[in-house]
């Protein structure tokens, strides 16, 4: 952990705000300058959202306090920038992209990175944000100069896969040992992932990673921090001018291809003991997560099938008022209380921590930590980083991650297939 009260002081920064026609800006993706993974930051869903490049200003943590730390370095930063914001929207003024390491101990740690650029719309407004020293002021971009300031898209390379910490088999029998724990009573869900390594021909795009995540899973959030990129179905929280909304999955079924056949598993999903048990304890984690700050909480009696276009999973939209003695939480301190769900560790979290400690034989790194942009305010939103990829520094090598809760009625053989299923989505996205 990095002593906040030691840290390099950065130069105070000035934010600046300003209104774009939504016609000159076309695709958010479409504007990001490089190709370089490690260069583009993106919280897209169906095409609003926010979207940054360069680097402002940089926030390092690691530890058991490396939220509290982000966010108290952040409010430090944040609180003592110049903002000139002429829009005044959710994501305008002065905003940072985070991703987090899943387990504390984690050397990948998290980050909050502060872009010099940000371009953003949401419902009617459209808007450009640059982010510099107050010594170094830059005229604002053109919108037509963000169009036309970018490299050419580099084209699909040759993708060779490997087994990452566990192959097939390996991993089939670890989540059949973590079923046996199960029956007997230790623990009562535990979320066992695995990773596949990915070795490209060339360097990858990361436009044309995110373009292909965003086409083909809109009503996902595609994201891009750190290298980090996915499309996660899953938004651990959205803080609102108090208002805390959080989208819970858990419970997944594979998809045909075939309408009416889907149809029919979606039924099935929707009435399956196994899944609405793993689904009940997912809902009432974070529930439990939330009540300690929150004046009120809404979660329906029932879950949703949500369809995505590899699988289906139960769904469930909690929301919550924070009560107004926790009013100023920021939307990471939130997801600091949320983190790690159910239906990315267990029930209960503790022990179902330490099985996966115990027996995943992996690092996740920042995969199931959360994913997403914090403003000035405190506001922000916050997902899961799942259905997702760690670029490595060379940009020819990836880390695919995919996990699968596992309760007592789990077959090791289905799991699999579903981890399977759940990588599909970055395979496709590669592959072409």
């Amino acid at each position: 952990m990095t002593d906040a009260a030691t840290a390099p002081i950065p130069p105070t920064l000035l934010a600046r705000t300003v209104a774009v026609p939504a016609h000159a800006l076309g695709d958010l993706l479409d504007l990001l300058p490089e190709p370089d993974p490690h260069a583009a930051m993106a919280w897209v869903r169906r095409g609003e959202g926010i979207i940054g490049w360069g680097e402002a200003a940089r926030i390092d943590t690691s530890g058991a306090e490396r939220f509290a730390e982000a966010d108290a370095r952040w409010r430090e930063l944040a609180g003592r920038m110049v903002v000139r914001d002429e829009v005044r929207a959710p994501g305008t003024g002065p905003v940072a992209f985070g991703s987090f390491a899943f387990a504390a101990d984690s050397p990948a740690g998290g980050s909050l990175v502060v872009p010099e650029v940000v371009v953003g719309r949401r419902g009617e407004h459209t808007w450009v944000t640059t982010i510099s020293s107050v010594a170094e002021l830059a005229p604002m971009p053109a919108p037509k100069s963000l169009r036309t300031g970018q490299r050419p898209v580099l084209p699909p390379t040759t993708v060779e896969y490997m087994a990452g910490a566990r192959d097939g088999d390996d991993w089939r029998d670890a989540v059949a040992s973590v079923v046996d724990l199960i029956r007997t009573g230790a623990v009562a869900k535990v979320v066992m992932a695995r990773d596949v390594h990915a070795r490209t021909a060339a360097p990858v795009d990361v436009r044309r990673l995110l373009k292909n995540l965003a086409g083909d899973y809109p009503s996902c959030w595609t994201f891009a921090v750190d290298a980090l990129v996915g499309a996660t179905p899953e938004l651990l929280v959205r803080r609102e001018r108090g208002l805390i909304s959080s989208r819970v999955l858990a419970g997944t079924i594979q998809r045909t291809g075939d309408d009416e056949a889907d149809l029919a598993r979606a039924a099935s999903l929707a009435r399956s003991s196994k899944d609405l048990e793993e689904h009940e304890f997912a809902v009432d984690s974070l529930t439990a997560s939330l009540s300690p700050y929150a004046a009120s909480t809404n979660a329906p009696d029932a879950p949703f099938v949500l369809h995505l276009p590899n699988v289906m999973h139960l769904a469930t939209d909690v929301t919550a008022v924070l009560a107004t003695e926790h009013a100023d939480m920021s939307s990471l301190q939130v997801a600091a209380e949320l983190h790690p769900t159910a239906a990315v560790c267990g029930t209960p979290t503790l022990v179902a921590a330490e099985v996966i400690a115990e027996r995943e034989g992996m690092d996740r790194g920042r995969y199931a930590g959360p994913v997403g942009w914090l403003g000035a305010d405190g506001d922000g939103e916050w997902g899961i980083a799942l259905r997702s990829a760690q670029v490595d520094e060379a940009n020819t090598g990836l880390r695919l991650f995919a996990g699968c809760g596992i309760v007592a009625a789990s077959d090791p053989a289905d799991e699999l297939a579903e981890s399977e299923a759940k990588l599909a989505p970055m395979h496709a996205a590669l592959d072409r």
